[in-house]
């Protein structure tokens, strides 16, 4: 059963905003909500639901016997040992299918990624969605701890780890070569640098992500659609640079505003999240993807 969004104030969001991305600390997001917790709500009840509720936000279920799943080892080409991914791809046949890199926010592979990863899979694709906590023992369960040892990791070799994986999938005997990449938050970034890097990569979508420095235009040869909320100030603040790059460069993009969303609308685990903008956006990123990986 999916939680309705309450009645919650801008500004509540915006301190979750700034604590979800650890800029500001737990004590100092709980004082924070003193403000907004007025006519009979508390501010653990505010608290409450502005946090993940993985339980009540599942649209898929793991075991599903439509699906093969298994977490999938791989090498990290940045001495961290070895990586890990969830892989889920239909049942019944054969057929190689396109492959779906699915990249996570920023506090590992938790249910609710798992869970995007499945509905890629439900639509025909193989995906594989990499945890960039294996080094570390892997998503600890919770988002709080896991924002904790994601920022344990360097940026730069965590990227190189999803580059990695975007190549596993390219050459995973399932998949028929052609993979795009879809990624939330530190995920949409990561998946905007994939476009950069990867000129192979069939197609990208990120999802109110952080941007490349605007020469790296130059290099995106892979077409993008790219999804922003329309209350998402931090993000957008830097979309104005990097679509003139875009266009300066001639590099082939699609961008969606979503009217009334919050960060992380596409995120049914927490308050912000829309279903109608996020069930619209997924339509949109699943017809980007039969565009570019279905014959």
């Amino acid at each position: 059963m999916k939680r309705s969004k309450p009645d919650i104030a801008p500004g509540a969001f915006r301190l979750y905003d700034a604590y979800a991305h650890g800029d500001m600390s737990r004590r100092d997001f709980l004082d924070g909500l003193r403000t907004y917790a007025v006519g009979g709500v508390t501010v653990a009840g505010l608290a409450g639901a502005l946090m993940p509720d993985y339980a009540n936000a599942q649209q898929t279920e793991a075991g599903d016997p439509r699906l093969l799943e298994e977490d999938l080892l791989y090498d990290s080409p940045q001495g961290a040992g070895e990586m890990s991914g969830y892989l889920v791809r239909p049942a019944g046949d054969a057929v190689p299918r396109g492959g779906v890199l699915i990249i996570h926010e920023n506090r590992g592979l938790n249910a609710h990624i798992r869970d995007v990863a499945r509905r890629a899979a439900l639509a025909g694709y193989v995906a594989f969605a990499p945890d960039a906590l294996h080094p570390l023992g892997g998503y600890p369960g919770t988002d709080d701890e896991g924002r904790t040892l994601q920022r344990q990791r360097d940026r730069a070799e965590m990227l190189q780890d999803f580059i990695a994986a975007a190549h596993v999938l390219r050459d995973h005997p399932a998949t028929t070569g052609r993979v795009a990449a879809v990624g939330f938050c530190y995920g949409g970034a990561v998946a905007n640098a994939l476009a950069v890097r990867l000129d192979w990569l069939s197609g990208s979508v990120p999802f109110y992500g952080g941007w490349p420095e605007p020469e790296a235009a130059e290099r995106v040869r892979v077409p993008l659609q790219i999804h922003l909320a329309e209350l998402d100030d931090r993000v957008n603040a830097g979309w104005p640079a990097w679509r003139d790059a875009l266009e300066a460069a001639g590099a082939p993009y699609e961008v969606h505003l979503y009217e009334g969303a919050q960060h992380g609308f596409h995120n049914d685990t927490t308050a912000r999240f829309d279903p109608d903008q996020a069930a619209l956006a997924w339509a949109r990123t699943l017809s980007f993807f039969e565009r570019l990986l279905v014959d």
